[in-house]
């Protein structure tokens, strides 16, 4: 007989949490990437511009942060050991993304020191869930 090892009432609390932030996370990512023309042209020039001009690579880094995030957030509702790996991957994806935005196209000065807000709660967010991951995974919640 084994004996199952019962996770306390917030863990699930902070991993539902988690999914429905990361899930937020990737609708930005899909509104992102679908962004019509017309959508653009209703942004001021500045917006247009750091829009027109993102490569590919810092696309990939947002698409890495959210989906993997969200899988992982999902996966650690679930209580399973791959979550973390997922977690970290996201945390590598949020970091790369907010080189793209604080070093490389400046967005501090289109949107205002007010747009470091979001970042800095996304990355405390993603790091925080590694923790909880690891929390798990010390504690044997995660199978």
């Amino acid at each position: 007989m084994t004996d199952k090892v019962e996770t306390p009432k917030w863990f699930l609390g902070i991993t539902i949490f988690a999914l429905i932030w990361n899930a937020l996370g990737l609708m930005a990512f899909v509104g992102h990437i679908t962004m019509t023309p017309e959508m653009l042209s209703a942004l001021s020039s500045q917006e247009q511009a750091l829009y027109k001009n993102i490569p590919g690579w810092a696309t990939a880094a947002f698409a890495i942060a959210v989906i993997a995030g969200t899988l992982g957030s999902l996966l650690l509702l679930l209580k399973k050991k791959m979550a973390k790996i997922l977690l970290i991957a996201s945390v590598l994806g949020v970091i790369v993304q907010n080189y793209h935005s604080f070093f490389v196209i400046d967005s501090m000065a289109v949107y205002g020191t007010a747009s470091v807000i979001m970042p800095i709660m996304v990355l405390i967010i993603a790091i925080g869930l590694i923790l909880v991951a690891n929390k798990a995974e010390k504690n044997a919640w995660l199978n």
